[in-house]
């Protein structure tokens, strides 16, 4: 049996009942066997299981109040995977489906993406099973000051420095940043997200969706190709989708879908800016349900319980939530002549899906790179923040594309030096993970 056998089977044992932490663990140790027998001194020093090991994890009851006096208590997390690049890095996820399992998944994921950045950022994430769904914005301010009182003895601008997630916008972070002011007497850059007056970049909301764009701009340019006239499919209906949408449309692509936990609708005109203000009207301020926009729009058609990988398509941006394609739904894409996909989320594809695309030559962008032009991004409010300085516009979205592109860079290069040209899965897992790794080696036993 092989050392990196060994380590998932502790990981397994050791963490039970988290199998999208499990998932995480395999698809990057899975891309690690070339790498462990060129660097025998990564097993010697057990490189592997004090990586998937937390550096901390902290669990802590949140108690609030609801508008009428009533007593609620969640549960809140903030999980410290690695630091051996820079401070804990990664966003707080306030959803009913929050569990220690999908904190770590995410974590373990962040410390990759992170390091891929080539910002010092290591990699952390935490949240809250809270619901801000149905909520008044006083009931989501008393929990989120119930969340910071226990949170802010944990974090720091050099420490850990976390942004939001899904569930957790502008409102949760002011929220969230004005108890720590209160509680800790300063103003620091201890949360990213911030809104533009008081200590936030410019680009950041757009930056996930955005980079997941440029991403698959370097990805289309190793085959000599651009977005002009691509039909493209893009799930999800919030921050990471409208902006993923925007991009594509100024880079000349047909984007035809949009989704939420609902269902579908599939827009053969394609959408277009005046259609994506109404989504994000829908969606960020009225806070209503995707169906709508078939009210609206005649030609759409909506399609209840479904995601949008039914859909005839150039490319495809799976930005919603984990494993939300499967090695069907990868399939079909494939069939229907998916050429692309580049995950806006964290993790959307499940192993069957990945498979099938990478069996098919499919050029396809894991999250931990596709995705990380949000973290880059926080990552530069962080250095503006240290600088006491705002940089415009422009700045912000060049460095962004200089990112992306240094990304896209170092996952094809380590994908072709180990072996595996154009499997960018492989790639980014050890150009990621060896940055990380190196650095625990030069820093000792910690």
């Amino acid at each position: 049996m092989s050392y990196i056998q060994d380590v998932y089977e502790l990981v397994v044992k050791k963490n039970p009942a988290e199998p999208e932490f499990h998932q995480a663990v395999r698809e990057v140790l899975d891309a690690l066997e070339p790498v462990m027998e060129r660097h025998p001194e990564y097993e010697e020093n057990r490189i592997l299981e004090r990586l998937t090991e937390p550096e901390r994890v902290v669990m802590f009851r949140v108690p609030w109040l609801d508008d009428k006096g009533r007593v609620h208590i969640n549960r809140g997390f903030r999980i410290e995977f690695n630091s051996a690049i820079g401070p804990y890095k990664g966003g707080l996820r306030f959803h009913p489906t929050v569990y220690l399992g999908i904190l770590k998944f995410l974590a373990f994921e962040q410390v990759f993406k992170n390091s891929l950045t080539t910002l010092p950022m290591g990699g952390g994430k935490g949240g809250s099973d809270f619901d801000p769904k149905g909520k008044s914005s006083n009931e989501v301010m008393r929990f989120c000051q119930s969340f910071m009182t226990e949170l802010s003895r944990h974090i720091g601008p050099n420490t850990d420095v976390p942004a939001g997630d899904i569930g957790v916008g502008g409102r949760e972070i002011g929220f969230l940043f004005g108890q720590y002011k209160r509680l800790r007497n300063e103003f620091t850059g201890v949360l990213t997200g911030k809104a533009l007056n008081w200590g936030g970049s410019l680009i950041r909301p757009e930056a996930t969706g955005y980079g997941a764009v440029y991403f698959a701009q370097n990805m289309l340019a190793t085959k000599g190709e651009n977005f002009e006239g691509k039909v493209c499919t893009v799930s999800g209906s919030g921050n990471v989708a409208q902006y993923t949408i925007e991009k594509l449309i100024e880079l000349g692509a047909k984007p035809v879908s949009v989704s939420d936990s609902n269902g579908s609708i599939h827009d053969p005109d394609g959408i277009d800016t005046e259609k994506l203000a109404y989504i994000m009207e829908l969606k960020n301020v009225y806070r209503s349900r995707i169906k709508e926009y078939a009210d609206r729009y005649k030609n759409a058609t909506y399609h209840e319980g479904k995601r949008p990988w039914f859909i005839p398509c150039d490319c495809a941006f799976p930005s919603a939530t984990q494993n939300e394609i499967n090695g069907e739904d990868a399939a079909l894409l494939v069939k229907q002549g998916c050429t692309l996909v580049a995950e806006g989320a964290n993790m959307p594809t499940d192993p069957d899906g990945v498979d099938a695309f990478l069996a098919n030559n499919v050029l396809f962008g894991p999250g931990k790179a596709a995705n990380a032009g949000g973290v880059a991004v926080s990552g530069l409010e962080m250095a503006q923040n240290a600088q006491h300085t705002r940089w415009p516009r422009e700045e912000v979205d060049r460095r962004l594309q200089e990112i992306m592109s240094a990304v896209h860079a170092q996952a094809a290069d380590a994908a072709a030096d180990y072996g595996k040209p154009g499997n960018y899965v492989v790639g980014a897992n050890i150009a990621g993970f060896v940055k990380v790794a190196d650095a625990m080696l030069d820093q000792g036993v910690v």
